[in-house]
């Protein structure tokens, strides 16, 4: 019986497709060659007369530069073609960057050429699909993340089997959750800071004289109804008035956090970081801040229509249940408003640089949970009422003390369109002298009348004087160029000397070209807070500084005003680099290729030290 040889198929280069969603509008499309040993697979310039080079194929999308690889490229004459050829080994990774925006799978192909020191296999073509994953925002809390990865779930079972969804889902949880930036996302930390933010603002807000006088009633109205209910049943309303205070605290939260989230539905949450960097809104922030600054020197008074407060307070006499105290609740808001108006617009502001639909809730969650306390407390315990010291001569201090402040965080919002438009009118130096008069005026005011006051508060307001002359002379080098770190997140930037700066991406790439020295992007913004701290305490460092001399430095700022330079950069941090926060640093080697993973917020100069390359 005859033996029939079986020829074996050789098939040395094997492929592997997979996608990354970069922003809401670009994938990252991976194609992963592994090659086996012995063989080599060509790169993507080849000579005319020679092998086959490796090309590939996305389809009908839009590309965003060309393919690239970091992989090792090798390099040797072939005496068959007569030529130098270069090839890669063991493995190698391909990214190609695509506009995938409304795209729900992506298709293509790798046309190819496999060859050992033997022979050369005849150029073939394999043919990939990868599903556009959903991108998920870094700086999304986890819920958010939750969320979205449940919808891609979800869209993978209802297209595929349910074996492939599983092996859909597996890989889209390693490839779409961006892990790949070092340094702290800001997300995680910066909801924390905003509800410490909001917790703050609640807490110098009961000191208001717009408040403390208000809690006094509260008590009693709880207390009159806890009477009638017991008249009514005849029995305890202890539990009554218990049962009615966790209620009113509760009517609070609903109104501020309601109040949070209308301003992400009517703006929208990706809407919030452009309000937060736009000039024309700083200016309004701006003169919002001083007049309520004016306004608590007591140059003039701020209130809503009487009608407006007198017909909620009607309201909550009339009606029963929760919704009496629901109305209860809102009459405080609106009493309150022109002592709390600047300090919630102020919180609004900050949730606003923080991308997230979360944001707003979570600051005003807060901001109501501090307020509604005090209240709430004494409505619990009523004899404590007694204790609490009645509104007078302090409190109007104390709401001089906050116009100050006020009048001290306006010019933040100044600076923020002063550097967007270019206009040069509050450089660092008048902002921080600005500042040093204000606070020294504010230690002035603190001394008037000291003695006529009890111990107890002389002590409070000389340790109040300390703080805030302490806090003027720490400010006053900063007129000679010193750091003073302290106030990095509120005032303009200090110029870095002995650096290297190109404003234009061309221009710079070009250079670093030329010049054959890597470039480091750095994305910011002059209102981004983060940015101003890292250049306090990260750029700033003489360690630090001395590697920069070694790169070509891009600063490009995504909100300049100025002939849509901020627009066209933060289009090329969308588009080309898939992110959308700043800061933002990426390395590139001379002929802009990324060699490193992006570098977010951390300011540990060491950390930055270890991501540098160069």
């Amino acid at each position: 019986m005859a033996l029939i040889a079986h020829a074996q198929m050789v098939d040395p280069i094997h492929f592997k497709a997979s996608a990354k969603a970069l922003s809401d509008s670009t994938t990252d499309v991976v194609i992963t060659a592994t090659i086996d040993e012995g063989w080599h697979l060509y790169t993507q310039d080849i000579p005319d007369g020679g092998p086959v080079p490796t090309a590939f194929a996305y389809g009908d999308v839009a590309l965003i530069g060309s393919t690239t690889t970091p992989a090792k490229v090798h390099s040797s004459y072939d005496e068959n073609f007569e030529m130098d050829l270069t090839y890669y080994e063991d493995r190698a990774v391909f990214h190609q960057t695509v506009l995938s925006r409304d795209l729900k799978t992506l298709k293509g192909g790798v046309t190819y050429m496999a060859c050992n020191d033997q022979m050369c296999l005849a150029p073939s073509t394999w043919e990939w699909q990868v599903r556009v994953p959903v991108y998920i925002d870094p700086a999304a809390s986890e819920a958010e993340a939750a969320a979205l990865a449940a919808l891609a779930l979800a869209d993978s079972i209802a297209a595929d089997s349910i074996a492939a969804a599983e092996q859909a889902a597996a890989e889209e949880n390693t490839e779409t959750v961006s892990t790949d930036v070092i340094g702290s996302t800001v997300a995680g930390v910066s909801l924390w800071k905003i509800f410490l933010l909001g917790l703050l603002g609640g807490l110098l807000a009961i000191f208001t004289p717009c408040v403390w006088p208000i809690i006094p009633m509260t008590v009693s109205f709880f207390l009159k109804r806890a009477e009638r209910a017991e008249k009514q049943t005849g029995k305890p309303a202890g539990m009554q008035g218990i049962k009615d205070a966790i209620l009113y605290g509760l009517a609070i939260v609903i109104i501020y956090v309601g109040l949070g989230l209308l301003v992400t539905v009517l703006f929208g949450a990706s809407a919030l970081n452009s309000l937060s960097t736009s000039a024309v809104a700083n200016l309004i922030f701006f003169a919002i801040l001083v007049i309520f600054a004016l306004s608590f020197f007591g140059l003039f008074q701020i209130t809503l229509p009487a009608s407006w407060s007198n017909a909620m307070d009607r309201k909550s006499g009339t009606t029963s249940g929760f919704l009496s105290i629901l109305f209860m609740a809102f009459t405080l808001v609106l009493v309150s408003f022109s002592c709390t108006g600047p300090i919630i617009g102020t919180l609004l502001v900050e949730a606003a640089s923080g991308q997230s639909w979360v944001a707003p809730a979570l600051g005003m969650l807060g901001f109501s949970l501090a307020l509604a306390l005090p209240s709430s407390l004494f409505a619990m315990f009523p004899s404590a009422l007694k204790k609490m010291p009645k509104s007078g001569g302090w409190m109007e201090s104390f709401k001089v003390v906050l116009a100050f402040i006020e009048l001290a965080l306006s010019l933040k919002f100044l600076s923020v369109a002063d550097m967007a438009y270019g206009w040069g009118i509050l450089p660092r130096w008048l902002f921080l002298l600005i500042w040093i008069l204000i606070f020294f005026a504010m230690g002035c005011y603190l001394v008037w009348k000291i003695w006529e006051i009890s111990r107890v508060r002389q002590i409070i307001r000389a340790a109040l004087i300390i703080l805030s002359w302490g806090f003027t002379a720490y400010l006053i080098p900063g007129l000679w160029g010193a750091p003073v770190k302290a106030v990095s997140a509120f005032a303009p930037p200090m110029p870095i000397e002995g650096r290297e700066v190109f404003f234009d991406y061309e221009e710079g790439l070009a250079y670093a070209r030329q010049e054959n020295r890597p470039v480091l992007l750095d994305f910011t913004g002059y209102g981004c807070v983060n940015c101003r701290k890292m250049e306090a305490y990260v750029l700033s460092d003489d360690s630090v500084k001395a590697r920069l001399q070694n790169y070509v430095m891009i600063e490009l700022y995504v909100d300049d005003k100025n002939d849509g330079i901020g627009e066209k950069n933060s289009r090329i941090q969308r588009e080309i680099y898939g992110a959308n926060a700043q800061p933002y640093y990426i390395q590139l080697d001379p002929q802009g290729t990324i060699i490193s993973q992006p570098y977010a917020f951390s300011i540990d100069p060491a950390a930055f030290l270890e991501w540098l390359k160069y």
